[in-house]
């Protein structure tokens, strides 16, 4: 709970602030958790337990082709999930531990990817063209998630200061940047830090504590934006009570729109995200809670200052209320060398439907 009654922050208006004022709150056997699932519509999870179909890990448990499981054809798509070639620790000046993953070549032009909220280094994207692109993506678990030992009280500006010294002892040489979801403000920051030469936001949080968008947040949005502005340590425990791997995969694919449940519920897909939601909650759900604390207030620099080159990518189809509430529209214009792509059949899974377009396009900017 955060502060009285009227800064509560509530499961219930936590799921609803990320999936809809229309959702309805069911309770599963796990643990106890609250899921989410839009009224007259059925639980793909459940869906999916129908039909038999079960992830075995990151090899293709479905065929390409498609393979018949009690009358029903599923297809496994790609989506560029692979394992990493590549894993491991860097130490920082106080001692700690950030953990990274690799995908592609070792001498290739470094892409530094600030994953989305709750997943891990484990979740990359590209897997088929990283290699064929000359792109060493690396994606690093912020302080409390996963491999990367608490930072407690940390910052955007701790984070720009944590990646200057993964930079540094890694000799990471122009590295662009990459920032999913709530890794959107991260991968700024990176910029505005001088660190990166170009980003690329991909459905991204904006800075939804502006008050350019007091009017455009879903209600319960707004009041988690309140609670962290009133009492942010407050906040912070509270998201901290209710964030989980389980309970947050079941609102996802319970909830998202056809266009990105195509891609969550994929199998190789969704075992990916799974073991990636699984490694970041390792440590418990502080590191989660920090991040949702910091993806809610004010940002501490002006976009107005970042001078590399941002693409803006957003899906038409998108209609999560943590993501942009103007698909990136006033963030372009307040960026002097941003450049705002919307496609029209995508969704806010955009990072794999389209990862090679997005990759190419941010390397286009470091060569």
């Amino acid at each position: 709970m955060v502060g009285g009654p009227s800064s509560t922050v509530l499961a219930t208006d936590l799921i609803r602030a990320s999936y809809g004022a229309e959702t309805e709150i069911l309770t599963v056997s796990s643990g106890g958790d609250p899921v989410a699932v839009p009224t007259g519509r059925t639980s793909a999870a459940t869906s999916h337990r129908r039909t038999g179909e079960r992830g075995t890990g990151l090899s293709h448990p479905i065929s390409p082709g498609g393979e018949r499981g009690e009358g029903v054809t599923m297809v496994a798509m790609d989506y560029g999930v692979t394992d990493p070639a590549r894993l491991g620790q860097t130490r920082m000046p106080d001692g700690r531990l950030l953990g990274w993953a690799e995908w592609g070549p070792a001498d290739g032009t470094p892409v530094l990817l600030c994953p989305g909220a709750a997943t891990s280094r484990w979740l990359g994207f590209g897997g088929g063209v990283v290699d064929s692109a000359g792109a060493r993506l690396i994606s690093v678990d912020r302080p409390g998630l996963g491999a990367s030992d608490p930072d407690p009280g940390r910052t955007l500006s701790s984070w720009a200061a944590d990646i200057g010294q993964l930079v540094q002892e890694r000799a990471l040489h122009a590295p662009a940047a990459v920032g999913f979801s709530q890794g959107a403000p991260f991968a700024l920051a990176l910029a505005v830090g001088g660190l990166v030469d170009a980003v690329a936001v991909v459905s991204g949080s904006d800075e939804l504590a502006h008050p350019r968008f007091a009017r455009s947040l879903a209600p319960r949005v707004r009041e988690m934006v309140a609670a962290v502005a009133a009492d942010s340590l407050g906040a912070e425990e509270a998201f901290a009570g209710h964030g989980g791997p389980e309970a947050l995969w079941e609102l996802i694919v319970t909830t998202s729109a056809e266009a990105d449940l195509r891609v969550y519920t994929d199998p190789v897909f969704r075992q990916a995200f799974r073991r990636a939601s699984q490694e970041a909650f390792s440590r418990g759900p502080a590191g989660y809670a920090r991040d949702t604390v910091l993806a809610m207030g004010r940002w501490p620099f002006d976009p107005a200052g970042i001078a590399v080159p941002v693409d803006l990518w957003y899906g038409q189809r998108d209609t999560s209320p943590v993501h942009s509430p103007d698909l990136g529209a006033s963030l372009a214009r307040m960026i002097p060398g941003a450049t705002r792509h919307v496609l029209p059949t995508a969704g806010g899974s955009l990072l794999w439907t389209h990862g090679g377009t997005v990759l190419r396009t941010v390397l286009g900017h470091v060569r």
